[in-house]
C-alpha cells in the first residue's frame, strides 16, 4: 500500500507516523516551505485535557481524547502529565460549579491543596477543580518530534510543493489540509483563534490552568522556562489576519488578574489562527473515491488527531468502519 498524505499539520503527521509504524508507505506533501510555517497547529495550546473540555464539547471528544494522551506518551517523550486546575475569581464562583456539572474525573480542591499543586498562586483562590489525569505538550516540539519519527520509520515530507493529480496516481490519499478542503467539504466553518507567548521571570506553573468568566474564559500552558502561552477567544471567522486590539486587552487583563506578575512579563509572539470545524465542532473522516478527508478538528486538534489516525490506519489496512465520525459513510451504506 503506497500512502499520500496531503497536510504536515497535526492531522497529517499523525496519520503519517501510525501508518508508517504499521509497515505503510508514506508520503507527506506540505505546500510551505517548512514545518508550521501555514499550520494552525503551530499556534495551538498543546493542552491534553478531554474532561475539561467536556464543559462544553461532546462526550466523543472525550473518549477520543483519552485515546490521544495515551498516543502521545507513548511517542512523545515530552508530554507531561501534571493534571489541569480551573479557577474562578470569587465574583465568577458559579462559574466553577456550573463547569464541574458539566464535567467529570476531577476533584475539588482547597487553598491548601491548591498551594501545594502551584506554590505561586497560593493565597489567590480559595477553592478549583483538579483533573489529575490531563496532559499538555508544547505543540512545535511535538510537530517537529514527530516529522523526526516519520524519517526514521522510511516516510518522507516534501515542503514547498502543490501536490499533483500526477503525484497521486495508483495512490490512496488523506487530505488532511483543513479549510482548504472546503471545496469539496462544504460544510467547513473557519474559527478563528488569538494567542500570546509571555516570558515572566517571577512566575513559575507545573500545569495548564484555566481561569472561567462569563464572557472570556483564559487559558495558561506552562512551555518551560518561564514561557506561557495565554489564549482563550473563539470568534466565528476566516480572517487569518493579527489579533485584535480588543483580544489583546482581554487576554492581558485576564493574565493579570491570575498573577500581577504576568502584568510585567515579556510578550514573545503574537499569532491567530483559524480552524477548521463543521457545525457541530466535532472531527469527521470522509471518503471520497481513493482519498479520506480528516478534518474539522476544531480546537481539538493536539488532543483528538492521534485517535482518528488510528481509525484512518484500521479503516485502510482493515477495511473497518467507525460510524461516530463517518456519519457521511453511515448513511451511505445504510441507502445502499
Amino acid at each position: 500500500m503506497n500512502v499520500a498524505i496531503i497536510g504536515a499539520g497535526v492531522a497529517g503527521l499523525t496519520c503519517a507516523v501510525e501508518l508508517a509504524q504499521r509497515g505503510v508507505a508514506v508520503e507527506v506533501f506540505e505546500r510551505a516551505a517548512a514545518l508550521g510555517q501555514t499550520s494552525c497547529s503551530w499556534y495551538a495550546g498543546g493542552m491534553l485535557a478531554p474532561w475539561c473540555e467536556l464543559e462544553s464539547a461532546e462526550p466523543l471528544i472525550a473518549q477520543l481524547g483519552e485515546q490521544g494522551i495515551a498516543w502521545w506518551r507513548e511517542r512523545f517523550p515530552g508530554t507531561v502529565r501534571n493534571g489541569s486546575l480551573v479557577f474562578a475569581h470569587g465574583r465568577d464562583a458559579a462559574e466553577l460549579t456550573r463547569f464541574a456539572q458539566r464535567t467529570k474525573h476531577y476533584e475539588w480542591v482547597d487553598a491548601a491543596a491548591i498551594a501545594e499543586l502551584e506554590p505561586e498562586l497560593a493565597g489567590r483562590f480559595n477553592t478549583a477543580l483538579y483533573f489529575a489525569d490531563e496532559a499538555h505538550l508544547e505543540p512545535r516540539a511535538a510537530l517537529t518530534s514527530l516529522a523526526q519519527q516519520l524519517a526514521t520509520l522510511g516516510g518522507c515530507i516534501r515542503f514547498g510543493v502543490q501536490v499533483s493529480a500526477e503525484q497521486l496516481r495508483e495512490r490512496i490519499v488523506i487530505d488532511c489540509t483543513g479549510l482548504a478542503a472546503r471545496t469539496t467539504l462544504s460544510d467547513l466553518r473557519g474559527v478563528k483563534g488569538e494567542m500570546l507567548v509571555l516570558r515572566s521571570r517571577e512566575l513559575m506553573l507545573q500545569r495548564p490552568v484555566r481561569v472561567l468568566h462569563p464572557r472570556l474564559p483564559l487559558y495558561i500552558v506552562p512551555r518551560g522556562d518561564g514561557v506561557f502561552m495565554v489564549g482563550a477567544t473563539v470568534v466565528e471567522s476566516d480572517d487569518h489576519s493579527r489579533i485584535t486590539a480588543r483580544s489583546m486587552l482581554e487576554l492581558l487583563s485576564a493574565a493579570y488578574a491570575l498573577h500581577p506578575a504576568l502584568g510585567e512579563s515579556e510578550i514573545i509572539e503574537i499569532g491567530t489562527q483559524v480552524r477548521p470545524a463543521f457545525t457541530d465542532n466535532l472531527p469527521r473522516i470522509r471518503r471520497r473515491g481513493n482519498t479520506l478527508y480528516v478534518n474539522g478538528l476544531y480546537r481539538h486538534g493536539f488532543l483528538v488527531a492521534p485517535a482518528l489516525a488510528q481509525r484512518v490506519a484500521d479503516i485502510l489496512l482493515h477495511d473497518r468502519h467507525y460510524p461516530e465520525v463517518m456519519d457521511e459513510d453511515s448513511r451511505e451504506r445504510q441507502t445502499a
